[in-house]
């Protein structure tokens, strides 16, 4: 069963105070009883002229206030429920001052504050009950002055007289008040501290959980670039090298060609692996975009015959950009030769403002517009370009080539999309 100490009323940030207030009653209780006796046994007899013992009104007194903070300490939980008692203390304690000699009536004041201020939700309650305090205090002990001689003393000699207790009562007020804040803060501090650390290990959790889902992601992507461009060249590979040991015998010349073709495309598909090796192992070529596309258009024209005439611009693209345009010349080639029987063709990358413009010419047999079938690799490079924020398009007529006009926009030397 929950003891009423351990009920919290004053906020998260109060646990430690009112765990603190858990030990600290028996403290206070126990202070309690101590003071009330010394205070029976110097107050028990009749002082000269007063007409019976004082311990007829002080016992009951002691009693009262000895019942009600032990209920008041050990069966109720709640501040605002403890306001009846807090008010008993009020009316006892003046009567103690009244009619005893007045020693230690500070110091039960003291004990009663203590408690008030380990339980009081706010400052601004315990500096309004220390004041009331303080000039109850005061004005009892110059009442306890005229029960006892008949007449109200000197208010200067009284106040020297009450000096010491007062600032007693006061220094206790900022000290306890002071540790009761520091306690406070200290606790919101620390909830704080915790909840920062909770926030930080759950964005930390989902950094984590973002960079696998990245991670996975970028696999699945370079596994679809190596489907869909090396794969796709391989296939043409085996095609091709088909077709020539079709007509070997009938026509050496077509078969060379196709054979020179297939050879190409291997050397592609070879690159293309590479990269995406590259890709998986975090490796940087080292090169930048111009490089990259002039070792293209060298690897097509070694031992081929074809001629490519080139114009490149060294701008700077993201890194997937890069490879879209790297991919897009040799599809762009690898289309020419199988599909236009091109022998010659024209490649510009020009930046324009915040554009990049591609140009792909060949001369090859071209075909009717109107009658442009967009196999895989060119519906791929349409897409492609409209999820990196550009577009493509495709210009040919009979006997005139082909044509791949491109616009990307610029982008930073790094990062991916």
């Amino acid at each position: 069963m929950q003891k009423p100490w351990e009920k919290l009323n004053y906020g998260e940030a109060d646990k430690r105070l009112v765990l603190f207030h858990k030990y600290a009653r028996y403290l206070i209780f126990g202070g309690l009883i101590v003071a009330e006796a010394f205070l029976l046994a110097d107050n028990w007899n009749a002082p000269s002229g007063f007409p019976f013992p004082l311990w007829y009104i002080v016992l009951p007194v002691v009693l009262l206030i000895t019942g009600e903070n032990a209920a008041k300490l050990f069966a109720v939980d709640d501040f605002n429920k403890r306001i009846a008692f807090y008010v008993l203390d009020s009316l006892a304690l003046p009567v103690l001052a009244v009619f005893t000699d007045g020693n230690l009536i500070s110091t039960l004041y003291v004990i009663v504050l203590t408690e008030f201020y380990l339980g009081a939700p706010r400052l601004s309650d315990s500096i309004a009950m220390a004041g009331s305090s303080i000039v109850l205090f005061f004005a009892t002990s110059a009442l306890s002055e005229f029960v006892r001689t008949g007449e109200f003393g000197d208010l200067l000699t009284l106040w020297t007289q009450m000096v010491g207790d007062l600032i007693f009562i006061i220094i206790h007020f900022l000290v306890i008040n002071f540790a009761i804040v520091f306690y406070r803060k200290n606790g919101e501090l620390t909830q704080k501290n915790q909840e920062l650390a909770d926030s930080n290990e759950k964005l930390t959790a989902a950094y984590r959980e973002l960079q696998e889902m990245t991670a996975l992601e970028e696999r699945q992507r370079i596994a679809k670039e190596i489907h869909d461009t090396a794969g796709h060249s391989i296939t043409t590979v085996i095609m091709q090298t088909e077709a020539a040991k079709l007509v070997i015998d009938s026509d050496p010349e077509d078969a060379k060609r196709k054979i020179s073709a297939a050879n190409l495309q291997a050397k592609h598909a070879l690159e293309e692996l590479r990269e995406s090796v590259h890709l998986f192992s975090g490796m940087q070529t080292g090169q930048t975009l111009k490089e990259m596309l002039v070792s293209i258009i060298h690897d097509s024209t070694d031992g081929t015959g074809i001629n490519i005439r080139y114009d490149i611009d060294d701008v700077h693209l993201w890194d997937a950009q890069q490879r879209f345009l790297c991919n897009s010349l040799k599809e762009g080639i690898s289309n020419g030769l199988r599909h236009g029987g091109a022998t010659a063709f024209y490649f510009e990358l020009k930046e324009e403002g915040n554009s990049v413009k591609f140009l792909l010419s060949d001369n090859g047999k071209g075909l009717d517009a109107a009658n442009l079938k967009e196999g895989f690799g060119l519906s791929g490079m349409h897409k492609r370009a409209e999820s990196l924020g550009g577009r493509v398009w495709f210009e040919t007529e009979p006997d005139e080539g082909f044509e791949i006009h491109m616009t990307l926009p610029r982008g930073g030397e790094k990062g991916d999309v």
